[in-house]
């Protein structure tokens, strides 16, 4: 068991995330008063509620604890803070790494695959998008997502170092393509941009960007949607960087 000490250092919500009590100055004293009514998890799924139904904005300690039929205050019971329940948030709604990781043939099929996983992620749950990024994975779950892609990763032979920057390049990629497809998905503006480029079709070709006027007569120059074409195209072309780094890594290693 981990030791107890120093857990009042910690940042909020790595604790509870271990399943651990923080540390404090009342710690391994009993709570005067009822039984607690509700638990941690119990407020996390109501977190999750909220923010699936309104999104980060309207995720707020007042709202959550009227879903919860107590008052903003005695929710501070069990949680220390909005940040605290920010972590948890994150934890619970990213959930364990997907098996298939696991499972992949190669390190290539892995970084795919963990990388669709997270756009997918982020397809289920838009608001982590908008969660404040820890500096490093610290609680079960997200580690656990990095222990997998650094496992698939084991057989191309990349120091940890290379690793996790290839881990960072496809993070940041699934994040931007996830945040794209969900602003095309949320777009009502589809309509009014079909009549725009008809307008401006004619004006281009006259204004002498005629290579722009061509591309806009493709009828897929305007989405309401991010077509899974266009995601695997920017994965594959990360992924060919990927390799070449391996091959550059060989050929330092061989010479």
């Amino acid at each position: 068991m981990a030791d107890d000490k120093g857990q009042a250092d910690l940042p909020p919500g790595i604790a509870l995330a271990w399943g651990l009590n923080p540390a404090g100055p009342n710690k391994g004293t009993r709570r005067r008063g009822p039984k607690p009514a509700h638990s941690v998890e119990r407020i996390v799924e109501v977190a999750i509620e909220v923010a699936d139904t309104e999104g980060f904005a309207g995720l707020s300690m007042p709202k959550i604890a009227g879903c919860l039929g107590i008052t903003a205050n005695a929710l501070y019971r069990y949680v220390r803070s909005k940040e605290e329940l920010l972590v948890l948030l994150a934890e619970a709604g990213w959930g364990p790494p997907p098996e298939s990781v696991r499972q992949a043939p190669t390190w290539r099929a892995a970084a795919a695959e963990w990388t669709r996983a997270m756009i997918d992620r982020y397809r289920i749950h838009p608001w982590l998008l908008d969660l404040p990024v820890q500096a490093a994975p610290m609680t079960p779950h997200l580690v656990g997502w990095l222990e997998v892609f650094m496992e698939g990763m084991a057989d191309s032979a990349l120091n940890d170092q290379d690793t996790l920057g290839c881990a960072l390049l496809l993070d940041g990629y699934a994040r931007s393509t996830a945040r794209l497809a969900h602003s095309l998905s949320e777009s009502e503006e589809s309509a009014a941009m079909a009549a725009a480029i008809g307008f401006l079709q004619p004006l281009l070709r006259e204004r002498g960007f005629p290579r722009a006027a061509a591309l806009m007569a493709n009828l897929e120059y305007v989405e309401d949607e991010l077509p899974p074409s266009d995601v695997e195209f920017g994965l594959d072309r990360i992924l060919a960087g990927i390799e070449a780094l391996i091959a550059d890594r060989n050929d330092s290693l061989s010479g």
